[in-house]
């Protein structure tokens, strides 16, 4: 699969054309961008509120409907992951410098001003504070990745469509997915990921260059965030040069383990028991207030401050405005990265086990790591009382490195705890990036999971080079209004902000499309399932007396004696593409090609006209009868990777490969095993069957 000359085309010219608008004018770049945010949040921000509520429903009624039982893959598929890998993998999908970012500013910002009830700094400010930061990162986050994770998955592994986001419409567009409405859908994907992706990366500049500033190494500015942007986005880059299979998959297990340390550490050095108990508490709070949350859209105090500005003037923004619709925004932007993520490492279980997993084990891991970051903060401050912990006052980026400093341990276990949670927090946007470029490329590519490596390397860059632009809006904003003291270079995050919000808008909507692509699909098959099945108990009515009628008597016995040959493989290989190929050449030669014959012998003495067209990786038999086709019947050689491509990081032999045997019929529902499965005997007899049904139909 070649790169896609339009998708990557058209994408990368608009986005450097981006690119160099905001090194030019990063003024009115931000004034624009905030602008649109503005009017998205005002006018369509309910769209928000209203289409994530709707993808949770939708999950949910997924997992307790009958297509919960359809795999993700062939019928005889088995999940390439043991649960426990599978869980540390949809974990680590979870894991990511936001966590590490909002973790105990969230709840601080919360705390410090409560947007629904209570006073400001009491105890039951903190206790919705929780609430409302278990709101932004539970179900709703993990329901809008589903959406995506589930549709690749569906169409890709059962239907055999390249791993793109067009083809999960293919429902709903048909061929049309190959055309320009497939590729407008394939670059809005691509911008999507792309601003999501740098949004994070944004986000943990700040962090690392706070923490600098904050154990008094440097200053923190706009030299600092972009010599950060620029050595890391570097380091991201050489690892796709240098390949991904060993430093990149090293750099993301030291990372987990060192995220972990630090996850541990803040747990048995803070209020340990608190935290038991917060974290009990918290989930509670959580369960009783989702519903009212999920539909909370402040209408009428946006309403109010609409009024109380004039022409263009900025107003200013509601809660739901500021955090939910910007938490919303972000998790759909970031949707085709990690949905392919989860996809990939998810093929063989059913729709049931990827929903129950998805939505249940990274929400109540990410809610642990919420109550031990957030309750510490949270704690400091309410037995420091008024504010005398320093968390509320603080910059957003340094919280983390202010909540560590007030932990009772010595000075120097904190400055290592400190540079233990900047070097995660580097490692991830190394990752992140890293990885993200490859999905963009793949996007770009039609699927193909290997795509070249320029490719990839333009896109590292570019990765860095729009989240610089998105941060160096906010010291434009600094330079030009140099006596307004209410205005700092924090005001990057809301270019980082605006950013996902408007581009997460079109990928919003295509969500939608995806839903109603994929119930159409999985209905689809249903229906043709159990038609399938009213042929199949009409078959053992009349097993297969169309054929049999004239069949010599010995016929049984042939097979027996087919049956006492060997045939088929017995291993499955672990090698490398060459001997793959070869493998499945011998199985078509050995095992299909003679099987074939054997049918083709009888089936001449009953009149029937045969045809044997053998490939290298594939054999078919038609079957004519008067001059006319009556029926195909084709045995195929499938190499499938064992292992996830959209983090190869995680991946642990490229070698590895299932080598399937797949049946593909005129009815169109293709079925198959792997091949020491497949013997003459096996192919004999599932010819007779499909025959059968074929006639009698």
């Amino acid at each position: 699969m070649a790169l896609n000359r339009t998708v990557f085309g058209v994408s990368a010219t608009l986005i450097t054309i981006f690119v160099a608008l905001g090194f030019f004018f990063p003024l009115e770049l931000h004034r624009y961008l905030t602008g649109m945010r503005d009017w998205i949040t005002m006018n369509l921000g309910w769209f928000y509120i209203v289409c994530v509520g709707g993808f949770l429903l939708f999950v949910l009624l997924l997992l307790v409907s009958p297509f919960g039982s359809t795999k993700l893959g062939k019928d005889d598929d088995q999940p390439e992951f043991s649960n426990f890998t599978w869980f540390a993998m949809l974990f680590s999908a979870g894991m990511g410098i936001g966590l590490l970012f909002f973790s105990v500013a969230e709840p601080i910002a919360h705390f410090n001003a409560p947007p629904r009830t209570g006073e400001s700094g009491s105890i039951e400010a903190a206790r919705d504070a929780m609430t409302l930061t278990f709101f932004h990162w539970g179900l709703h986050a993990w329901a809008i990745y589903i959406i995506v994770g589930l549709s690749l998955a569906y169409f890709s592994f059962r239907h055999n469509l390249p791993l793109t986001i067009r083809s999960t419409l293919w429902p709903l567009l048909g061929n049309r997915v190959n055309g320009p409405i497939g590729y407008t859908v394939e670059i809005l994907a691509v911008f999507g990921t792309l601003f999501g992706v740098a949004t994070s990366l944004g986000l943990g500049v700040m962090q690392i260059a706070g923490g600098l500033d904050h154990l008094g190494w440097f200053e923190d500015g706009r030299v600092l965030q972009v010599t950060l942007i620029v050595i890391i986005t570097l380091i991201a880059t050489a690892s796709v040069v240098s390949g991904l299979h060993v430093g990149i998959r090293r750099l993301s297990e030291v990372n987990l383990l060192l995220g972990l340390a630090l996850v541990v550490f803040v747990l048995l050095v803070g209020p340990t028991v608190m935290l038991f108990g917060a974290f009990i508490q918290n989930i509670g709070l959580y369960v009783v207030s989702v519903f009212e949350l999920t539909f909370r859209t402040e209408a009428l105090r946006g309403a109010e401050l609409f009024a109380e500005v004039e022409g263009d003037a900025a107003r200013g923004q509601t809660w739901a405005e500021g955090w939910t619709m910007f938490y919303w925004a972000w998790w759909i932007s970031w949707s085709p990265f990690v949905g392919m993520f989860i996809a990939r490492i998810s093929r063989g279980r059913t729709i049931r086990e990827f929903i129950g997993g998805v939505l249940l084990v990274p929400t109540l891991l990410t809610f642990a790591w919420l109550t031990i970051f957030g309750n510490t903060g949270l704690y400091q401050e309410l037995v420091g009382g008024g504010g005398v912990a320093g968390l509320v006052g603080s910059t957003t980026e340094t919280m983390l490195f202010v909540m560590i400093g007030n932990l009772p341990v010595w000075e120097w276990v904190v400055l290592l705890a400190s540079i233990v949670a900047m070097v995660v927090i580097a490692t991830y946007f190394v990752t992140s990036s890293d990885s993200a470029s490859l999905v963009i490329d793949i996007l770009c590519s039609n699927g193909n999971p290997d795509p070249p490596i320029v490719t990839r390397i333009f896109w590292a860059l570019t990765e860095g080079a729009v989240a610089m632009v998105l941060l160096l809006t906010g010291h434009a904003l600094v330079r030009a209004y140099p006596d307004d003291e209410t205005i700092t270079a924090q005001h990057g995050l809301e270019a980082l902000q605006a950013g996902s919000i408007i581009t997460a808008l079109p990928v919003c909507v295509i969500m939608l499309f995806m839903c109603a692509s994929l119930y159409k699909g999985l209905r689809r098959e249903a229906r043709k399932a159990a038609e399938r099945g009213e042929l199949i108990e009409e078959g053992v009515a009349e097993p297969v007396e169309a054929l049999a009628a004239g069949v010599p008597e010995d016929w049984r016995e042939h097979l027996g004696a087919i049956a006492e040959a060997p045939g088929g493989v017995a291993t499955r290989p672990q090698l490398d593409m060459p001997d793959t190929r070869e493998h499945i050449r011998q199985f078509i030669a050995n095992t299909v090609i003679p099987a074939f014959q054997e049918i083709e012998r009888e089936l001449e003495k009953h009149g029937r006209d045969v045809r044997i067209e053998k490939r290298a990786d594939q054999a078919a038999l038609t079957v004519y009868h008067q001059g006319e086709e009556e029926f195909s019947y084709a045995v195929r050689g499938r190499a499938y990777h064992k292992l996830a491509f959209a983090f190869p990081h995680m991946g642990l032999d490229d070698k590895a490969r299932i080598v399937r045997g797949e049946v593909v019929l005129p009815s169109g529902h293709p079925h198959g095993y792997e091949l020491q499965h497949f013997t003459r005997e096996g192919i004999i007899r599932d010819f007779l069957d499909e025959y059968a049904r074929w006639r009698q139909a």
